[in-house]
Formats: C-alpha cells, structure tokens, sequence
C-alpha cells in the first residue's frame, strides 16, 4: 500500500470536528488549517473517508505544495510534478477550481489555464502524443493559492459530500448536511437523549441525528467520482468500505428525535427525506409552530436553525420570532438548546445570554452558534 496525504475541506470554525472525525475512523493527522484538514493514508482511505466522514464536503488527493509568485513559476513547478502516477493516458483533467488569498497570482481563469497547458506538457513528454482526446475517467483539480503558496489536490469525491442523496425536497434556506452534522457532533447529544428541531424545515438535523444514532454512513447510498479510478485505487477496496458502513450499522437502536415546522407541506418532504435516508422510522415530524414547543421529558436537546431574517422583509419579523424561541425554551428548564443563526440580536431578544458562541462560516455567510448548556442528567 502506498502512503498519500489528503485535504478535507469543512465549514470554518469547526475543524476540531472534523479532525476527530478522521482520528476516529485510524488516520494520521498531518496539519489542521483554517477551513481544512490534511491528514495521511493509503488508498483504502480515499474510500473509507469518502463513505464515513460526516462533515467535509470533498476529499481531495494531494498531490503537491510549492511556492509560486509568477506564471513562469507556477507553469515550471505545476510541469515538474509526475502527472502520469495520477493521470492515465486517456483520462480527463482540468482545474475545476482555483481559489487565491493574499497571493500575487490571483486570476483564476489565468491560473487554470497555465495549470493545464504545463499538465499537457509533462503527459505529452511521457506519454508521447501530441494531442489528447480525453475520452477516459475525470481528474478535475482543485487549486488554493495562500500567501503565494500553492496546495494542489486532484478530487476523489465528485458532488459534494454533504450531497449524501436522500434531501431531494428542501426548505428554503436549508442547512447542509456536513454542517448540521458537525454542528450534533458538536455538541454532547447521544441517542439515548432526546432531541427536537422546532425549525426542522426539510429535516436535516433530526435526519442527520438519526444517522449518527444508527451509525449509518453519510456516504452509503451515493457514489464518488474516484470509484472509476482503477489505476490508483483497487475496485475490492470500495467493495470492502461498503461492506464495513453495512456492518455498523445499528439496526435495533432506539431514539426520541423530533422536527417540527409550522408548515405542512414542508413536514410532508420532511418525511419523505426521513424515509429516502432511512430513518424514517427513528423521527416524529409533526406541524407545530415554537411556541408550542413544550415537553414533560428531562435533559434534551433542542438543536435548530431557526429564520435569520437575510431577507428585507423579513427582517422586521426577528425581534417577536425571538422572543417566542426565548420563552419556549424557558419552559424546558433541563434542556440543553443549540441554535445556528446570523441573526446578531438573537440573545437580546431571547432574553438569555448563550454559555458558549462560537463563530461559523456558512459559506461567505457569518453565523453564530449560540449554545446554552442545560445540567447533566444523574447518574443511573
């Protein structure tokens, strides 16, 4: 088995999730950075990250780090490294994204350019062709440019992971799934708790539960584009990840997981999405406006991702929505209540200052994790 090194990208602000998630699953971490993981593995790790990590949204293969501060630069360094140990002779290859911060070269269109055109001359070299028809399995590349230093990773996954196939009805304004992930992961809650989303919108956080609870692998119904690449990873090797996420599986698990949502049509594909994930069977979804947020049960969670009010009109709406989530939670004295919202007022009006708040970037959007810690429950 060879040795790789490998990028996970994640939200920011939650890379201490992520890299216990790769600890957990055996894997060495290399570096942690601000909105990525690098961590180490042979092939067999290309399958098992892809089908096990809950909050990255790619896995990408690594297959360089250098400076560059000219184009000259970057194409002598890009043609230097050894293409054909990644890149059939047939296969398609291109920089599907170039991503630059503080650095000297920042156009990407020009960045992927000079990119593929050195590509081209090294598999040229080896290779002996003149022209390449491209007609095999995709290499799409994945470029950052930090401070002039380039970090190179050749994608493995394909669609997003938090794409993990079962959320074909959303709500507007729907949370990802790495995010609400991280986001459970984050905090204590275990499936011997009980746990309400009185936003629940297209399910996502009871459905992301749910799995987490029946440990069912985010990555199990879905493919990844790195399946076809028969040159670098063995066909057995994903035969045998899917075979490992079957086995965990946890099929006599019991769990109290609730969603609510003041709109019916919403908790209908709320529903369906819980039922496509398969964990319909683990979730009670129910029409039910906040301020019936009421429970006899002790030591829940509340985990939500309640309205913003991004857009205008709906701003004026954030202080009375605020002051209900406030007085509802009030009402579960025991409870342990995390919140996900950009909304900067979201204390003041809920009239309770948050033990914790930790910054997260919902893509370029800043959010906040407002969480107020309830009391352990005894001992049994």
């Amino acid at each position: 088995m060879n040795r790789f090194e490998f990028i996970a990208p994640c939200h920011f602000g939650l890379e201490a999730v992520l890299k216990r998630e790769i600890m957990d699953l055996g894997y060495e971490i290399v570096s942690v950075e601000d909105g990525r993981v690098i961590f180490a593995g042979d092939e067999s790790a290309i399958c098992r990250a892809n089908m096990f990590l809950r909050t990255t949204e790619r896995i990408l293969l690594k297959v360089a780090k250098f400076r560059a501060e000219t184009f000259e630069e970057l194409f002598e360094k890009t043609k230097s490294i050894p293409w054909e140990d990644y890149i059939p002779k047939d296969g398609k290859f291109w920089v599907a994204k170039a991503t630059s911060i503080k650095s000297k070269l920042f156009s990407p269109t020009d960045i992927q350019s000079i990119m593929k055109k050195a590509m081209v001359e090294r598999l040229k070299q080896v290779y002996k062709v003149e022209w390449f028809e491209e007609s095999g399995n995709s290499y799409p590349l994945r470029v950052t440019f930090m401070k002039d230093e380039v970090t190179i990773g050749i994608d493995t996954t394909g669609q997003s992971l938090h794409k993990r196939g079962y959320r074909k009805m959303t709500a507007k304004a729907p949370i990802t799934e790495t995010l609400a992930a991280a986001i459970i992961m984050l905090s204590p809650w275990n499936k011997d708790r009980i746990l309400v989303d009185p936003f629940c919108g297209s399910g996502t956080f009871p459905i992301e539960a749910a799995m987490i609870g029946a440990n069912i692998a985010p990555g199990l119904n879905r493919s990844f584009l790195a399946e076809d690449w028969t040159d670098i990873i063995p066909k057995k090797l994903w035969y045998q990840a899917n075979e490992e996420a079957n086995d965990r599986i946890l099929h006599d698990v019991e769990m109290n997981i609730q969603g609510y949502d003041i709109d019916g049509e919403v908790i209908k594909a709320a529903r369906q999405n819980a039922a496509d994930a398969g964990v319909g069977q683990y979730i009670h979804f129910q029409q039910r406006g906040v301020s019936e947020l009421r429970n006899p049960k002790k030591y829940g969670f509340v985990i939500t991702n309640p309205p913003y009010g991004e857009r205008l009109e709906e701003k004026s709406d954030m202080p009375a929505l605020y002051r209900e989530i406030g007085k509802s939670f009030a009402t579960l004295d025991t409870w342990s209540f995390y919140m996900i919202t950009s909304y900067e007022d979201a204390e003041k009006y809920m009239g309770r200052k948050a033990d914790r708040n930790r910054k997260i970037y919902n893509g370029m959007l800043k959010t906040y994790l407002y969480q107020f810690m309830g009391p352990r429950p005894p001992k049994r």
